[in-house]
């Protein structure tokens, strides 16, 4: 990070207290600020609302609420990339995490340099989003359509502007 760089504050949820100081340490190492750490998915919530957080990583699986219903209410509130870190990588839950809004996906055991590559794309892709979605908005006719891409190329999304003004998000069905 340049001199005089804002450093970008991360929340880390994850019920693993040994991941979480390993998390911790790779993200103070890389030049990111931890703004917060939860063991549970009702406490990253709150946290998010609390610290306001630039980003979030969580894990997938943790007591009471998931990582990814607790991704859901923190994209509810704020529209921060989010990054999901799990030891379940089957495609019913990376299906699931994608239509909550999780914009990058990390399967342990991770190496530093996956974890940063993909919080770095999680940044990227909400800054496409953000982008798609105002021009979006600025679409005057209801029932309008735009496609976009995630993950690599790996997970096609339509945000579609539905009749009532609303949007809604979903995955377009790959054809392998």
């Amino acid at each position: 990070m340049g001199k005089g760089t804002k450093r970008l504050r991360i929340l880390i949820a994850e019920d693993e207290s040994i991941i979480r100081l390993d998390l911790r340490e790779i993200l103070v190492q890389a030049g990111y600020e931890v703004c917060a750490e939860a063991a549970n998915g009702a406490d990253a919530v709150r946290l998010a609302r609390e610290t306001e957080p630039e980003a979030a990583i969580l894990d997938v699986r943790m007591p009471g609420m998931t990582g990814i219903e607790a991704a859901r209410r923190i994209l509810a509130e704020r529209p921060i990339p989010i990054v999901m870190l799990t030891a379940y990588a089957d495609p019913g839950t990376v299906a699931e995490a994608v239509r909550a809004g999780i914009f990058a996906y990390v399967v342990k055991p991770f190496r530093e340099l996956d974890l940063l590559a993909a919080l770095e794309t999680a940044f990227a892709r909400q800054r496409e989003w953000l982008v798609s979605r105002r021009d979006l908005g600025n679409t005057p006719e209801r029932g309008s359509t735009l496609d976009v891409v995630v993950g690599d190329g790996r997970w096609p999304l339509r945000i579609e502007r539905k009749a009532d003004g609303s949007l809604d998000v979903t995955p377009i069905a790959s054809s392998d």
